[in-house]
């Protein structure tokens, strides 16, 4: 890819990311503030879906594409992510929960080569481990780990396998398809979930974090796919690294939250990890450019 293309790339990566952690910040301020983090995640899927829903440009020809199984895992797998990250954003500072989230470049890296049969080079293996090093100083197993965290895992367990499965369907089907699909089967796969927690009293502070909450997720997610129609799975996993730059910020201006020296160190050997798998793919295209 020429490097004003992977730019742009990195550049529309970074932007989806940081709506995508906008919308957790939101989300954060309404669990700490002892929201449901279900209702939460059901409130996300159905307001976008609402308001997205007339520009969807979803036909009646389309409405059996909703029961395709890839686009049910996907929705599925998408639900379960946020669910789970909603949960440890509730107890764990957002910056510690973000760099335990980011073992999901690590799943997507594996699925990816299991599953697409991508062929990633042997040393962009080595900075996702690198990657995956830094995750563990965040999260500290045995040392510290608290259940959000474990939460937080599992949230990026999810969110690796959702993106390898926008990898697998982002060539088949429309972009908007795709995210009113993952906005519908998530309302309804959490509606059960809401059924049963309390709901809070409603003002005008908890109404705009929903809202603000259901538009950074939404577009963000739709930006994500865009961007995987552009480049494979594997070149997308350590461009998503660009998340820690916002949570950390937003951690800090919003919560106050400052990173420990451990995690700190984790953050930068994650980011560490990113830039080098960029750079290790640009260096790779370098002399297939100058072929005649």
């Amino acid at each position: 890819m020429p490097l004003p293309d992977l730019l742009r790339l990195a550049g529309l990566v970074f932007a989806a990311v940081s709506l995508v952690v906008l919308g957790d910040t939101a989300g954060k301020l309404l669990t700490s503030g002892g929201v449901d983090p279900f209702l939460v995640a059901w409130s996300r899927f159905a307001l976008a879906a609402i308001a997205l829903l007339p520009f969807s440009g979803l036909t009646r020809a389309e409405l059996p594409n909703l029961l395709d199984r890839r686009i049910l895992v996907r929705g599925l797998f998408i639900a379960c992510g946020i669910s789970s990250i909603l949960t440890a954003l509730r107890t764990e500072p957002i910056a510690n929960v973000f760099g335990a989230f980011f073992i999901g470049p690590v799943v997507s890296y594996i699925l990816a080569i299991l599953f697409l049969h991508e062929r990633p080079s042997a040393l962009r293996g080595v900075l996702l481990g690198l990657g995956f090093a830094g995750v563990m100083l965040v999260v500290k197993p045995g040392f510290g780990a608290t259940p959000g965290i474990g939460f937080a895992l599992l949230a990026g367990m999810f969110y690796g396998a959702y993106l390898v499965m926008t990898r697998v369907v982002a060539g088949v089907f429309r972009p908007r398809f795709l995210l009113i699909s993952q906005l519908l089967i998530g309302s309804v796969a959490l509606a059960p979930l809401v059924a049963m927690a309390e709901l809070p009293a409603t003002d005008l502070r908890l109404s705009l974090l929903i809202l603000l909450s259901a538009a950074g997720s939404a577009v963000g997610n739709f930006l994500l796919v865009l961007a995987n129609r552009r480049a494979e799975a594997s070149l997308i996993a350590p461009l998503v690294y660009s998340q820690l730059i916002s949570a950390t910020v937003l951690g800090v201006l919003v919560f106050g939250d400052w990173p420990d020296i451990w995690t700190l160190a984790g953050l930068l050997v994650i980011a560490g990890s990113g830039i080098g798998s960029l750079a290790l793919h640009r260096q790779s295209l370098a002399p297939r450019s100058t072929r005649i």
